[in-house]
């Protein structure tokens, strides 16, 4: 015999091996599963609340809202289809609002942008009275809406402080609000209520964008526009479109403003749709209004729609 025989297991100790690795397979898979069960029920848990007001004060209403649009009135409900929304676009009220909104969205949104940016890349550099600078277009955000529209008052009223100093120049007095000039007002005041925000967003984004590359640019020569249109423009497009975004969204809820300055009806150049809508609420007229909510919506998912496609194209090789 040799010395080194091999110890042979019995034949019931070597099958039940098997047997209890699958065995221990089972229930770490059992307890695997009731884990997984577990973390899946206190998830939903969390995300409940939330997912249940979301449905009541946002998903369900719209249902509602579509469905609205789509009868001749919410007692009768019976079935129109598109017979509203036919209406409200031969709607002369409804043109109108469309038209000075959109006017107004197209001169002020960009301003916001621009400008915004701007002020953050001044403010960046090392100037005097910087901190005074930046706290005059902060100010808005601390002020209440009724505060900053008694202000507009008392500089574009028919006998304002605007007014006073032109008389010394021999211009004559001018209802500014109720003018050909109102659109420019209400324009200024957006500017002067959006800009502050904007600025520190911009300012935040820039101080961000990495100082390396920054360092290569300038060792390479590159001009300060080079460096600002083919580098800083990159790293803040995703900023650019959160702010457009924004000041789109605050365009359509200058509603306020215009509303304590001119009520119902201001001059024609600054009715917009908040306040054919407004006025449409006050008339219970449910299914125009729901119909012009429905094709805001659209516009509104087209615009955004068009800004989230040039942000990946502009944006997407700086990001990770």
């Amino acid at each position: 015999m040799s010395k080194k025989q091999k110890i042979r297991q019995p034949k019931a100790q070597r099958e039940s091996k098997p047997m209890l690795q699958k065995k221990d397979q089972t229930n770490v898979h059992i307890k695997t599963t009731r884990r997984t069960r577990k973390l899946k029920l206190s998830s939903g848990a969390f995300i409940a609340p939330s997912f249940i007001g979301v449905m009541m004060f946002f998903i369900i209403p719209f249902m509602v809202v579509i469905y609205y649009s789509l009868v001749d009135n919410p007692i009768s409900g019976n079935f129109v289809f598109l017979d509203n929304f036919r209406n409200i676009i031969a709607n002369s009220a409804f043109r109108r609002a469309v038209n000075n909104t959109f006017v107004f969205s197209v001169v002020s949104v960009p301003l916001a942008v621009v400008l915004s940016l701007l002020l953050a890349i001044v403010l960046e550099a090392k100037l005097p009275f910087r901190s005074q600078f930046r706290t005059f277009f902060l100010s808005p955000m601390m002020v209440p809406v009724a505060s900053i529209v008694l202000i507009w008052q008392v500089i574009f009223h028919y006998n304002g402080a605007l007014n006073e100093v032109l008389a010394n120049f021999g211009v004559g007095k001018i209802d500014w609000i109720k003018s050909d000039y109102a659109l420019i007002m209400v324009v200024i005041l957006f500017l002067w209520k959006n800009l502050g925000y904007n600025m520190i967003l911009f300012m935040a984004a820039l101080a961000s964008i990495p100082k390396d590359i920054l360092e290569v640019a300038k060792l390479e020569s590159a001009t300060p526009l080079q460096t600002f249109f083919h580098i800083k423009i990159r790293y803040l497009s995703s900023t650019i479109l959160f702010v457009t975004i924004m000041s789109l969204i605050n365009s359509f809820k200058v509603f306020r403003e215009v509303y304590l300055l001119t009520g119902n009806y201001p001059y024609d150049s600054i009715y917009t749709l908040q306040h054919f809508m407004n006025n449409k609420f006050g008339t219970l007229d449910y299914q125009t209004l729901s119909a012009a909510a429905i094709l805001m919506a659209l516009v509104m998912i087209v615009i955004i729609g068009i800004l989230f496609i040039a942000e990946n194209r502009f944006g997407k090789d700086v990001e990770g």
